[in-house]
């Protein structure tokens, strides 16, 4: 299993730091330079930050934001959202991005994943994959893209399998039926991801208790477990989740 890492969330809009529930009803969490610095001092193994209304606006990642985060932190920074091509993650990079989050444009354009591992090597390159329940689909899970607005028909476990062939090293599971309830993880989906690709998996959306992150490891099969209202609106410390875990024989780094 190996050591598990911690990646509080930073969903950004207008400036913000923000959260949601099914990718909706957002509220404010706060700024984002202040929330990165506090995360990092509380021992945050990596954070993510995620311009979520990026595609939807149909354009790119607001650089400043990733400059003013960058900048107060040492730990890795995975960026995502509106990241549709070479340049647009070269630009992400330059600002102080260690590894870019592609979603939407990596379903509308596979080759970008492909093109991005060989530029910038596979350990940068995550692919996130928005699902929602759908019987219809062979494995019960089907893909969303267009920042959780768009069903698009295709199977979400085949496409994490087609991502890991086309080079890409971390996938970022989210499900449109967990995200930001609290209710915990999507076990069933971050275990099939988790069974289908040999790459590290981030479990995503939904963990509202301590037990949720321990869930998340043993039974979601998952190496990183990112969150972001129960760190936001400080409901448990890192320290605190770190320390749950390692008391039931997970392996961190505190």
């Amino acid at each position: 299993m190996g050591t598990i890492g911690i990646m509080p969330c930073l969903d950004m809009k207008n400036g913000r730091v923000v959260k949601g529930v099914h990718f909706v009803d957002i509220k404010d969490a706060g700024d984002p330079v202040e929330n990165a610095k506090f995360y990092q001092a509380e021992g945050a193994d990596e954070l993510a930050m995620l311009d979520i209304a990026a595609t939807l606006e149909n354009r790119s990642t607001r650089l400043e934001w990733v400059r003013a985060v960058a900048s107060v932190i040492g730990i890795p920074l995975t960026v995502g959202g509106g990241i549709g091509s070479l340049e647009d993650i070269e630009l992400v990079l330059d600002a102080g991005a260690s590894k870019v989050s592609m979603n939407s444009a990596a379903v509308g354009n596979p080759a970008l994943v492909e093109q991005a591992a060989k530029k910038i090597g596979p350990a940068r390159v995550t692919v996130a994959i928005d699902a929602r329940r759908n019987s219809a689909m062979p494995s019960g899970f089907e893909l969303v893209v267009s920042g959780g607005t768009k069903p698009i028909g295709r199977d979400a476990i085949e496409w994490a399998r087609r991502c890991q062939e086309l080079g890409a090293g971390v996938i970022l599971p989210t499900s449109m039926d967990g995200d930001g309830t609290l209710a915990g993880y999507d076990l069933e989906y971050t275990r099939a991801i988790a069974d289908a690709v040999t790459l590290p998996v981030v479990a995503s959306g939904g963990a509202g208790t301590l037990e949720h992150f321990y869930e998340g490891v043993v039974k979601g099969g998952a190496s990183v477990l990112l969150a972001a209202s129960v760190f936001h609106f400080r409901t448990f410390s890192i320290r605190q989740v770190k320390e749950y875990l390692k008391g039931r024989g997970i392996e961190v780094r505190l």
